[in-house]
Parts: C-alpha cells; structure tokens; sequence
C-alpha cells in the first residue's frame, strides 16, 4: 500500500485536486498504527463509555503490550472475566470512563484485575466490514 500524505480538510476550500501535487511513501498501515508487531493486538470497542475520548461502539483499538503503564493511560484490562477498555487511574485504583454517564470503578484486592495493554490508536470504521465479521466469535 502507497501512503500519500495529503492534508484533507473537512470542508471544501477549492477547486485544485488535493492530488496535484504528491509523494508517494512505501508505508504500510502496519508500520505507520504499529510500533511493536510482537505486542500489539486489535479489538474492537463495545459500548458508548468512551466516547469522551473519542472511542466510539464499534471502533478498532489497537492495543500494545509493551508500553509502560502511566496513570491516565486507556487501557484494555482483564476486570473480574470481562475485558473493558477504561482509563487508569494508578494512583487511587479507578477504572475512570470518558463519559459521565459511568461511575468509576474501584479496583480492589478481591478483584480479578489484569492490564491486557495501552490503547495506543484507535479507528473509526464508517462502513461495516465483512472481513471485521468473521473473524469475530
């Protein structure tokens, strides 16, 4: 896949082709939303939580392993069986959602509770994908 970097604006502001003038770059989307192949997986987001910080019901996160964890990072955790994509609070042990329609959760000593990784990217999908679809259970 060629990766041409032209800067789209949203709303119209011409009549000049976009493509007039334009470098093509060898750049796959692996390389370009991927850092650490090894550690990094995809899932798709479930619900509307998130969407504060811009994670919509049924975006793609990717997610990587190998990224030290900070406080106020999103994160992809194991919570109690049930994998949640949530903000981390480190410090006060909060699950925190972007919307202010969830309370935060206290993570406690009782509670089943894994980082799976860091939501480094996330991708909005403006058409449904077959391909998406079979690959899920």
């Amino acid at each position: 896949m060629k990766f041409i970097p032209i800067y789209i604006e949203a709303g119209i502001s011409g009549f000049e082709s976009p493509a007039t003038e334009y470098k093509e770059l060898g750049l796959s989307l692996d390389q370009l939303l991927i850092s650490h192949p090894n550690s990094t997986f995809i899932g798709q987001a479930s619900g509307e939580s998130m969407i504060e910080a811009g994670i919509f019901d049924g975006d793609l996160l990717i997610v990587d392993r190998s990224v030290t964890l900070k406080d106020g990072d999103i994160i992809v955790a194991n919570y109690n069986g049930c994998f949640v994509c949530k903000i981390i609070d480190k410090k006060q042990a909060l699950l925190l959602s972007a919307s202010q329609n969830h309370s935060p959760v206290k993570i406690s000593k009782e509670d089943d509770f894994q980082v799976e990784g860091i939501v480094t990217r996330s991708i909005r999908l403006h058409h449904k994908s077959p391909e998406l679809k079979s690959c899920m259970p």
